[in-house]
């Protein structure tokens, strides 16, 4: 490997002050666009302003959003504005602009990561394993994206895969922000998702906001509620809403895990029920 490189636009240093709207990072951490948007934006600014304007990449740039399965995570959403936002520089400069990959990750889970200790953490996501298609990155400059760094325990996992595949790139990680404090616990990180969402009736604004996308987030906390909740919630959302719910829950497994398992068969009861006055 050449070069490892990490940046972050803004530095946790208390668990009052952030630098940035708490409220705001909860509601994009379930699906509101539009704040995907302003952070992938600034990280691009903040990027370009704090490192590229005086070391200038001049080979291909891959972005590399955080790892998922089928459901993109938050930072994928984030991750589209900030290439938008490079492409722009780079294109003003001459540059080439930027191309994309993908890490493939296998294990899903329904625990909440943002809860948990760095020990506990690194138990979890040990398991797992990242693949990544190291042939067409080679001779690449690669720039890995995720919104928060809390512990460092998926940047381990990348590393590793990296040392795994030799890969030989120059490597740049990048976050919205990062836990610069290691006094203050990882479960801060809870405290930042949870800022604005309180229960699943705080997403009804997001889902009905005309700027949310779906991620693995907001599908597992949906999945997860009491039935009672769920089942309110469910009635007040359209059917398009309701056939994605489903999709993106088979595609990433969840008809596996028993937990969901009461909330998904009632979706599916209510598409098969649709299906069948259909037909």
């Amino acid at each position: 490997m050449n070069l490892t490189k990490s940046y972050a636009l803004h530095q946790i240093h208390h668990t009052e002050v952030f630098g940035f709207d708490p409220n705001a990072y909860s509601r994009f951490k379930f699906g509101d666009d539009l704040v995907a948007k302003e952070f992938g934006e600034q990280l691009a600014e903040g990027f370009i302003t704090g490192y590229l304007k005086d070391n200038y990449i001049e080979n291909q740039i891959v972005v590399i959003s955080s790892p998922y399965s089928f459901i993109p995570t938050a930072t994928f959403a984030m991750k589209n504005y900030f290439v938008h936002q490079l492409n722009r520089w780079l294109a003003d400069q001459g540059a080439l602009v930027v191309q994309e990959a993908k890490v493939h990750r296998t294990i899903t889970y329904k625990e909440d990561y943002g809860a948990l200790s760095a020990e506990e953490r690194m138990n979890l996501i040990g398991n797992d394993s990242f693949h990544i298609d190291k042939h067409f990155l080679d001779h690449k400059t690669l720039l890995f994206l995720d919104d928060i760094r809390i512990t460092g325990s998926h940047e381990r996992m990348i590393l590793k895969m990296v040392d795994e595949y030799q890969m030989k790139n120059d490597i740049h990680l990048l976050y919205f922000a990062e836990l610069a404090n290691k006094d203050i616990h990882p479960n801060v990180e809870n405290l930042l998702n949870y800022h604005h969402v309180k229960s699943i009736f705080d997403l009804e604004g997001i889902v009905k906001s005309g700027s949310f996308c779906f991620n693995t987030r907001i599908v597992k906390y949906i999945l997860n509620s009491d039935f009672n909740s769920f089942s309110i919630f469910i009635a007040s959302q359209t059917e398009g809403f309701i056939n994605m719910l489903y999709n993106l829950a088979l595609g990433n497994g969840y008809h596996t895990i028993d937990a969901y398992a009461v909330n998904l068969n009632y979706i599916k009861n209510k598409i098969d029920t649709k299906n069948y006055k259909l037909i």
